[in-house]
């Protein structure tokens, strides 16, 4: 468990002060980064060898951000985390077999990953760390519980969802359906024109709006073809207006909120109006940690009810004490 908050909060930390996105890298290279360290540590390493490994996975570069936005938007959205994870054990690997490091592999001039990849001469970024290392990011921890949908569209997919009763009738009288969301929304998700594979799909937030508006849900089958060629999604797509909301632009990067908000209002051809529908926090964020309980349970048992272990890992869960003091052994064994 500690190793657990040690590699979610280096990865996480990073993050918060560190833009990749926008400088077209991907945020995988801190799963490389948080995953060295750690490891490293595991296998006994000492302070020499970690450094030794964290200077190589820092000159391992940047992965560049190219299979996650169209027209290359593909598969490799599922792997790449996992394929950092393996690099980032290799990289302990090696240290622990006294692999050398390199003493300057962020801040060496015209070489370092500050100049090459951060441009630093130039526009004066470079990597920083300015919170302290403890367990912020494990805190304040994000479940994707309800909907199997990029995060920066969680909660656009809950307005959608409450809408639905009000619009299922009336999909063909709507004339505009406007979406207030943060910055990084529209940066990361906002698409028009074409969407070529489900991997495109999930990261379309007019995509996972219109889902719910026409049918009152959003699985991870939505994202297929045989759903994807109805033409009343697209039809709804070119209806939609996405907008930043600065306020939730500001909440979003707001230390003690950290809110991903997004709004929905649907204005239909006789002038009328559905409202706006707010959302500022999806479940499974801090601030609704009790509405993804039960749902986290469900998903659980969902996920397990065809296992023979099913009924042991159900009661287990029931029983939060029984579950605190279960040592973890016991507890992958299940499993």
């Amino acid at each position: 468990i500690t190793a657990m908050i040690k590699a979610y909060e280096i990865q996480g930390a990073l993050s918060l002060d560190n833009s990749f996105n926008r400088l077209g890298l991907d945020h995988v290279i801190l799963v490389r980064i948080a995953t060295t360290a750690v490891t490293c540590q595991m296998l006994g390493g000492t302070r020499e060898q970690i450094i030794n490994a964290l200077s190589n996975a820092w000159i391992d570069g940047g992965a560049l951000r190219t299979y996650r936005h169209a027209p290359n938007t593909g598969s490799r959205k599922s792997w790449a985390a996992g394929d950092a994870t393996s690099r980032g054990v290799w990289h302990a690997l090696m240290a622990m077999k006294d692999e050398m490091g390199y003493p300057s592999a962020l801040t060496a001039c015209q070489w370092g990953f500050n100049d090459v990849l951060f441009d630093k001469q130039k526009k004066g970024n470079e990597v920083k760390l300015t919170r302290p290392l403890e367990s912020y990011v494990m805190e304040n921890i994000l479940f994707k519980v309800s909907y199997p949908a990029e995060f920066h569209a969680q909660t656009a997919v809950e307005a959608a969802m409450t809408l639905h009763p009000q619009v299922e009738e009336r999909i063909d009288k709507i004339k505009q359906i406007n979406i207030h969301t943060q910055e990084a929304g529209v940066r990361i998700i906002d698409k028009t024109g074409p969407l070529n594979n489900p991997a495109d799909r999930d990261h379309c937030l007019q995509y996972m709006v219109a889902i719910p508006l026409l049918f009152g849900r959003l699985t991870a089958k939505d994202y297929e073809d045989d759903i994807a060629n109805d033409p009343r999604i697209d039809q709804l797509r070119d209806k939609m207006k996405v907008k930043e909301n600065k306020d939730y632009s500001k909440d979003y990067l707001d230390p003690d909120k950290r809110s991903i908000a997004n709004a929905i209002e649907i204005t239909f051809n006789d002038g009328s109006s559905t409202g706006l529908v707010e959302v500022h926090y999806p479940i499974g964020h801090r601030q609704r940690r009790q509405d993804a309980i039960p749902l986290l349970k469900q998903k659980l048992h969902n996920n397990t009810q065809k296992t023979k272990q099913s009924k042991l890992i159900n009661e287990l869960f029931d029983n939060p004490d029984q579950l605190a003091h279960m040592p973890v052994t016991n507890f992958l064994k299940i499993f």
